[in-house]
């Protein structure tokens, strides 16, 4: 045995001892297609076919057990769950044997010859095995089936029986002890009941190519599975989901993008990754197969991580299991000091105590067995962008620059307020009194003085104040509560369009409206409750694509695809303010309130616009026709590569300087308006264009903690849903489940941020958990495809649009 090297990046030799080779054994006989064993202690491998070789990885010192029982080459080899004592199963043609390793070191301390406990002979060639989580069952994959053998009364147990191909790997549920699931090469799974031997259920063949790995993760309960081919399945264990799919990932195109955007984050004179072979300079193809599955202890990532390690053939891919995306990539040939190239076999394994993993290889071509050390967070550091500029939060940390647009804005305001309301400003001292303010004179004639309400706010655009008084008061005993279950159940549905398609809807401040555009070129306003009639605001020549709300509740904004922008009254059907292409120098798409009512944001091709108005409704008999509202801009971002803007969303609630943008070219950008420039751009965000950004905003009705307020999705149709953090600019989680390839569907997050609701075409809302990736509810009773979808920041309520211009109320049961 060679002593052990380390082996440095080619690319990034400053990045230290990223990979150390702790030793190489030159074995007699190949095991090139072996299960090989690795945990946190020790490592065991076959060596000159029937000889066990275990390996304790503690430092120091490295000391090699050689355990000969075996008559036949040995196919596969496990360690047990426990770590005292830890056991370690072994198999090959003649036996199944069972070694405990404190024993066996021990009788070697002392001279004799360790043995082991022969649990079965001539069941055939096995290729996995795996022990229960309280080490008294032992599964072992002969041929189609599954044996459930017992270690204490070394009987069979169980005959688990129904592939169609030789089973590959098998797995036991680590909260669900009686659980295991198989995999085959007939490219399924089944999930057995072993202490009764009963089939719980059996997957669809669902891949082109044989499964090679699994893996059960406790943490989100989700089992992995890989196949010879690269592809990387994922499933939803939780209970009530039925074994759905939750997505599949095809390691080769993630490879491949990922380090495309390592290169193109590498400095000038630096060499990118290279897969070329360093005799002839030709490219070769390198295939994945997923050989192994294991957890990584990916602490120094972040508390909430939750990744896995990856071997394959060509080298070791950290995944993270929330975001679906590769973290780091270490290619064998990458590191000249490694001196096994290609892998044929890998088990891997993070180390006890410390954050380094243990890979364990045998090599494809030759007879060579290798133990790799790997220090992730040194692979991290060496192959992630680095991040540039200053921290980004939505919550702001200073007071506003004067040089910043929004203080040069308010600044203009007060210096050029119109003189009317400076006279209607004194003309409001003086307070009209009546004659008679008495409860009682005699000579009046007057009983009582009439008591009138003079300034009532008025919640609908019909003098209905029974029915304005009457929501009122039953929103005002609901309030958010922020462990209330999400809604699902259906509680009423109102037709608003007339067969025309909804294509944006949104709650008021008070949860007590609700504003909805549509494709028939009408802007609608309805009581949150869907009762009554809406009231039908027509003005718009194209499809009202954006709606918002003021933060005062008193006037709400209409984008459509006329190119012009819109500002309503809530007090009557009234339009009270209208910009156009004398504003915009391309037709506006986007638009909302921001900074508390104070500035409007648009998006007008490539660039975003702050707009400072003055809404002002009175009325003029002789210049009746004069709009007295105004607006003015304050100034203009243009986006990076002047590429046209698909998506805009700020804070309106309360102050934030930060805009987040999406682009035609698949990027986000973040834009500090306290500065006047871009502050940040995550490139390749999907792999289509962003079509919707949505910010956990909250409401003023639940609280949340203020990290959370710097969490934002995105939605791209037929990529899914991505949950990123402004703090990180990295994408945290994705959800995926829902159908959404061709039309761009809705997503909102709860008052709460707990939940997040998306619209999709097969005619269901699906809500998702943000610390979930598979959707926890699907919600039915649409008749045609959910288009958008909003959460009351009041109750525990949720509204849904679809394409034939209706509306749908969920509560929560």
């Amino acid at each position: 045995m060679e002593e052990p090297r380390e082996a440095f990046s080619r690319n990034d030799g400053r990045a230290g001892a990223i990979v150390v080779e702790k030793f190489l054994v030159d074995s007699v006989k190949p095991a090139s297609h072996v299960q090989l064993a690795c945990s946190g202690q020790c490592c065991a491998f076959p060596s000159d076919g029937n000889e066990l070789c275990i390996w304790d990885t503690k430092d120091p010192p490295h000391q090699l057990m050689i355990l000969k029982g075996h008559r036949q080459p040995i196919t596969a080899v496990t360690f047990g769950s426990r770590e005292s004592p830890l056991l370690v199963c072994s198999a090959s043609l003649d036996c199944v044997m069972m070694w405990g390793l404190g024993e066996c070191r021990r009788e070697e301390l002392q001279g004799r010859l360790p043995r082991g406990t022969a649990l079965g002979a001539l069941l055939g060639r096995v290729l996995c095995l795996r022990l229960s989580p309280d080490d008294r069952v032992v599964a072992v994959c002969v041929k189609n089936k599954v044996l459930m053998l017992d270690l204490e009364s070394r009987s069979l147990l169980a005959e688990l029986d129904g592939h169609h191909g030789p089973v590959t790997a098998a797995e036991f549920c680590a909260w669900q002890s009686h659980i295991l699931i198989s995999a085959s090469e007939d490219r399924s799974f089944k999930v057995w009941d072993h202490r009764t031997g009963s089939l719980i259920y059996g997957s669809s063949v669902f891949t082109a190519a044989p499964l090679l790995s699994l893996l059960v993760d406790p943490r989100s309960q989700q089992l992995v599975a890989g196949c010879t081919d690269g592809q990387l399945w994922i499933f939803s264990l939780v209970e009530g989901h039925h074994y759905r799919c939750v997505t599949h990932v095809d390691l080769k195109r993630k490879r491949e993008s990922f380090c495309a955007r390592r290169a193109e984050s590498e400095p000038e004179g630096g060499q990118p990754p290279s897969t070329k072979a360093p005799e002839t300079g030709e490219e070769t193809e390198v295939a994945l197969p997923v050989l192994s599955l294991a957890a990584c202890d990916c602490g120094f990532l972040s508390e909430t991580a939750c990744c896995l390690w990856i071997g394959s053939s060509a080298g070791l891919l950290m995944f993270n299991l929330a975001s679906f995306e590769l973290e780091a990539v270490l290619h064998y040939k990458e590191f000249r000091s490694l001196s096994i190239q290609v892998a044929g076999s890998c088990a891997v394994a993070s180390r006890t105590g410390g954050g380094e993993a243990l890979c364990l290889l045998t090599s494809m071509f030759g007879n060579e067995t290798a133990l790799v050390e790997v220090d992730p967070a040194a692979l991290l550091r060496s192959q992630q962008r680095p991040r540039r500029g200053p921290d980004l939060s939505v919550l702001p940390s200073s007071c506003v620059s004067p040089t910043s647009p929004l203080y040069l804005g308010l600044v203009k305001e007060k210096r050029t307020k119109p003189a009317t309301q400076k006279h209607s400003a004194a003309r409001s001292v003086v307070k009209d009194h009546p004659l008679v303010f008495h409860s009682k004179i005699r000579s009046s004639g007057y009983t009582a003085a009439p008591c009138t309400t003079v300034f009532s706010r008025k919640t609908s655009f019909k003098n209905d104040g029974k029915r304005a008084s009457r929501s009122k008061s039953n929103y005002r005993c609901k309030e958010c509560p922020l462990e209330s279950p999400a809604p699902s159940e259906l509680s009423r549905q109102l037709a608003v369009a007339r067969g025309q398609a909804l294509l944006c809807v949104q709650y008021s401040g008070d949860g007590q409206r609700l504003a909805c555009g549509s494709a028939n070129h009408l802007f609608l306003v309805c009581d949150a409750d869907l009762t009554g009639t809406p009231a039908v605001l027509s003005g718009h020549d194209g499809a009202v694509g954006s709606v918002c709300w003021s933060h005062d509740g008193r006037w709400v904004l209409s984008a459509s695809q006329d190119g012009t922008l819109r500002v309503w009254s809530v007090r009557g059907p009234e339009l009270a303010l209208r910009l156009g292409k004398d504003t915009f120098p391309k037709p506006v798409q986007l638009a909302q309130f921001y900074y508390m009512d104070a500035f409007i944001l648009s998006s007008s091709g490539p660039e975003v616009q702050l707009l400072k108005h003055h809404i002002d409704t009175s009325k003029d008999d002789l210049r009746r026709y004069r709009q007295k509202s105004w607006c003015e801009p304050v100034c203009r971002l243009p986006s990076t590569d002047a590429t046209e803007v698909t998506s805009l969303s700020a804070v309106n609630d309360f102050h934030s300087y930060l805009v987040l943008t999406a682009g035609r070219n698949r990027t986000l950008e973040v834009f500090d308006l306290n500065m006047g420039c871009s502050a940040a751009v995550i490139t390749g965000a999907h792999s289509r264009p962003v079509h919707q950004i949505c910010q956990n905003k909250g409401s003023s009705f639940a609280t949340q903690q203020s990290q959370a307020y710097n969490l934002f999705a995105t939605a791209a149709t037929g990529d899914g849903i991505k949950l990123w953090d402004l703090r990180t600019l990295r994408c945290e989680r994705r959800f995926e489940g829902h159908p959404s390839r061709g039309y761009p569907c809705g997503i909102a997050f709860s008052p709460c941020g707990r939940f997040m609701v998306c619209g999709a075409e097969d005619r269901h809302a699906y809500v998702y958990e943000t610390s979930s990736s598979t959707f926890s509810r699907r919600l039915a009773g649409h008749t045609s495809m959910v288009t958008a979808v909003a959460f009351s920041p009041v109750a525990t309520q949720l509204v849904t649009a679809t394409l034939d211009g209706k509306l749908q109320l969920f509560q929560a049961q």
